[in-house]
């Protein structure tokens, strides 16, 4: 049987090697300028002058930053603004707007077909193929692809890829990223193949015992052949665990269609992200002409008037934060290893989703949640047939919003992470009589190309959507802030559920705080900066405690989407009205560096269930307010803590629901008085037992700089990526919370310098050169490995303090 079993595989290797499809992709040998050039299409067009860069690539992010770059005299109607007002920084200050022209050229193989398929391309990409326009796709968030059969060259050499971009100005709100700053690939197949996002799975029916999948395969230019399809759904551990062949004649169009029974499913859950492949292969008599595998997963999604959201059968709230698409001193430019720091940080937060605001996400963020366990509410578009940015979507939206659509859907309709499609933010046709009908075409969209998944809209006009039946029309009707109209919502409302779909909007300066230390809205001060208390927020949103209140007192609601998990470029509120440097956003519960604020460990408190949190602010460097009241806040898991200064008690609080709504989730002194020294907490469980302690010291003279990583190992892949945290500290390894000198950076041996940031919103140091200003005491650094084997030393130094040294592997 053995002898048998290895043939068989052999017969099948054998098969697959002479008719398999091969995907390449275009990384590396890429030629770019930016401005118009004339015949930059022509495939014996001399290049030779251009800049060698490295695909996914980001032009803009190198800046440099200036308040001219992006000056926009406009009125944010989504803000209540009624007359226009010089805008700065609202794109990062960053160079964004502009033509930028890619050349590289590829191989392809002789008689087959041949696709190119663009991840995403910052904006209106025009695609040339040997000279001859190939396409052309507006949405620069969007994946999309084309077939080239007909344009590459007989032989299959040296085919000439170019592609023209532009950035139009006044075309965002935020940093949009400038370039081909996601992953293109070369699809080879035979003439009857699956094309792109070519299968759709459901799983009609899940119970313990089993599940089953419903599998269906669309097949091109298959006409009235008979074929042979042939899947193996496979789980984790790579057994096979169903199987199903079948014969069939493709008509009308319609995919072929299988089902399955899978025993005893593993379900897919945040806490547990279980993952199957679909492997499918397509025959005709005994020739092999397509392999085609599909990732999803096994779980129900209900969502429950008066009761609220179920997965797999278990009540729970959305946990979720909204992230833009940037990668902070990256720029737009995608890399694996730097979204998942991102989500690995958030995971430790206690998120269990994600809003991909406002945009198209990459493919590689929803494929890291499908395995790190978050739940995703995907989002395409920021404006629809009226304009929020002269430039923006709205020129496109008649003829190109279905065709978004329908790529976005059929990208991302079998990951088992996606559980809702939002189908804009805050769009200005809320507000319209007519609006409703724009909102029910997009959702038709949806429900037509996945009927498996509800649909929401962030809506901000509450009152407007609620009077002129918009909000009433979806699925999910989702609230970007109101929070104090939920209840209003929620009796009038037929769905009887309430999402917070944007929340919060707390904005905050890491390491930085105000006094007093009281609730303000639009708060705004001489250094450009925001208190970290936590308290203070936009004129149109609220404190974190409001929205944990609305989602722990009532089942309709489902949980909330905060503004926002990082910090990213552009909007820099309260900010934004002719108040040059800030360029970055504040909203950030983690800031622009990846360094987690004070409200990161508010967040984890309440939403981290399996870990203990204890964190004391402010830092205790307080020189010139000796013997004042400087307010001391604890967040934690515990129910109650005893806070001492310098050994003297200044009694226990305990968290309760009379008084303010931040009772119920901080611990609060008012009354503490500073004098150098330490600031001790005992935390105690339900039980009254002193179960924890944190400390915070008043910090001496800036002795050296400490470098720490949660990353010893890198790949030798020339693309994986260490953060590295930097601290200006004392002789006793204590923050200096208040240095900002500036840090210089050497790297050398099996990797390369990257980029640092350091949280500022003010700070114009540009992140791809080897220096930076530390704020607050710290910054972090990122360095990448190279393709060889070895060790990466990365050395800080700055005036006045010792240098500091970390070494990093790379296997």
């Amino acid at each position: 049987m053995k002898k048998i079993f290895l043939s068989t595989i052999s017969i099948l290797a054998a098969l697959s090697l002479f008719a398999q499809r091969s995907e390449q992709s275009l990384e590396k040998g890429w030629k770019f300028t930016k401005g118009e050039v004339s015949g930059a299409e022509q495939a014996d067009f001399n290049d030779s002058g251009w800049e060698s860069v490295t695909v996914p690539h980001d032009w803009a992010i190198y800046g440099p930053f200036d308040v001219n770059n992006d000056l926009q005299n406009v009125a944010v109607k989504q803000n209540f603004e009624t007359q226009a007002s010089l805008k700065t920084g609202r794109t990062g200050g960053l160079p964004y707007v502009g033509i930028g022209w890619y050349r590289t050229t590829f191989e392809s193989e002789p008689n087959k077909n041949t696709t190119l398929v663009f991840d995403g391309a910052m904006s209106e990409a025009r695609v040339y193929v040997n000279g001859k326009e190939a396409c052309f796709w507006p949405c620069g968030y969007n994946s999309f692809h084309c077939d080239v059969t007909d344009l590459v060259n007989a032989d299959g050499k040296d085919n000439v890829l170019a592609v023209r971009l532009e950035n139009r100005p006044q075309s965002s709100r935020w940093y949009p990223g400038a370039g081909i700053y996601r992953h293109v690939r070369v699809v080879s197949t035979e003439k009857i193949h699956i094309p792109v996002w070519g299968t759709q799975i459901t799983t009609p029916h899940v119970k313990d015992d089993y599940a089953s999948v419903c599998l269906r395969t669309t097949i091109l230019n298959s006409d009235k052949t008979l074929l042979t399809v042939t899947t193996d759904i496979i789980d984790s551990e790579g057994n096979v665990v169903a199987s199903k062949t079948n014969k069939g004649i493709i008509n009308h169009g319609q995919p072929f269609t299988q089902n399955f029974t899978v025993n005893s499913p593993k379900l897919w859950s945040p806490e547990s992200p279980v993952l199957y492949n679909a492997v499918t292969k397509i025959y005709s008599s005994d020739t092999l002409l397509d392999t085609y595998t599909t990732r999803f997963g096994i779980r129900t999604i209900e969502y429950v008037a008066d009761k609220g959201f179920y997965l797999n059968g278990k009540h729970r709230k959305f946990q979720g934060v909204c992230n833009h698409h940037d990668l902070g001193p990256l720029g737009a430019a995608i890399n694996v290893s730097s979204l998942r720091h991102q989500l690995k940080l958030l995971k430790d937060m206690g998120c269990d989703a994600i809003r991909t605001a406002h945009n198209m996400p990459a493919p590689e963020l929803v494929s890291l949640c499908d395995e790190m366990g978050f739940m995703m509410m995907l989002e395409p578009f920021d404006e629809w047939d009226i304009a929020k940015c002269d430039n923006g979507y709205h020129r496109f939206f008649n003829e190109w919003a279905e065709k978004d659509m329908i790529n976005m859907l059929h990208q991302y309709r079998n990951n088992p992470s996606v559980v809702m499609w939002s189908i804009g933010n805050e769009v200005p046709t809320q507000w319209s009589a007519d609006g409703y009908k724009v909102a029910k075409f997009l959702q038709d969209i949806c429900h037509r190309e996945d009927p498996t998944r509800p649909v929401t809209c962030g809506m901000d006009q509450v009152q407007s959507v609620l009077g002129n039946g918009f909000a009433a029309m979806l699925d999910i009707p989702g609230f970007n802030y109101r929070a104090h109209m939920y209840d209003e919502a929620y009796e009038r409302l037929p769905q009887n559920i309430i999402l917070g779909s944007e929340t919060s909007s707390t904005v905050s300066s890491r390491g930085v705080y105000k006094l007093p230390a009281e609730r303000k809205a639009g708060a705004m001060y001489e250094d450009h900066q925001s208190s970290s208390y936590d308290l203070e927020y936009c004129t149109w949103s609220n404190i974190p405690d409001i929205d944990f209140a609305r989602a722990d007192d009532h089942e309709w609601t489902i949980g909330q989407f905060v503004w926002t998990g990082f910090d990213y470029l552009g909007e820099p509120s309260p900010y934004d009205t002719n108040a040059w440097p800030n360029h970055s956003s504040m909203f950030g519960i983690i800031d622009l560096a990846s360094i987690p604020k004070d409200r990161y460990y508010l967040y984890r408190s309440v939403w981290n269930k399996d870990a203990e949190t204890l964190h004391i602010l402010p830092h205790w460097n307080w020189e010139g307010h000796e013997g004042q009241k400087v307010p001391v806040f604890v967040y934690t898991n515990y129910p109650s803590a005893e806070l001492f200064i310098n050994g003297k008690s200044y009694g226990r609080q305990t968290k309760h629901k009379d008084g303010t709504v931040e009772n119920r989730y901080r611990l609060m002194w008012y009354n503490t008085v500073y004098e150098p020294g330490e600031v001790k907490v005992v935390a105690y469980d339900k039980n009254n037992k002193a179960v924890a302690e944190k400390t915070v010291r008043t910090a001496g003279k800036p002795h050296h700089i400490e470098l720490s990583t949660d990353y010893p190992l890198l790949k030798a892949d020339g693309k994986d990526l260490a953060y590295v945290t930097l601290k200006i500290v004392d002789k006793d390894g204590n923050l200096c919370p208040t240095d900002g000198r500036l840090v210089n950076f050497k790297v050398k041996g099996a990797g390369k310098y990257r980029a640092s940031a350091n949280g500022d919103p003010t700070c114009l140091d540009l992140f791809h050169l080897p220096r930076m200003h530390a704020f607050s005491g710290m910054l972090t650094v990122i360095v990448q490995s190279g393709e060889k084997s070895g060790e990466i030393e990365l050395q800080a130094s700055a005036k006045g303090v010792k240098t500091g040294k970390i070494t990093i592997k790379v296997k």
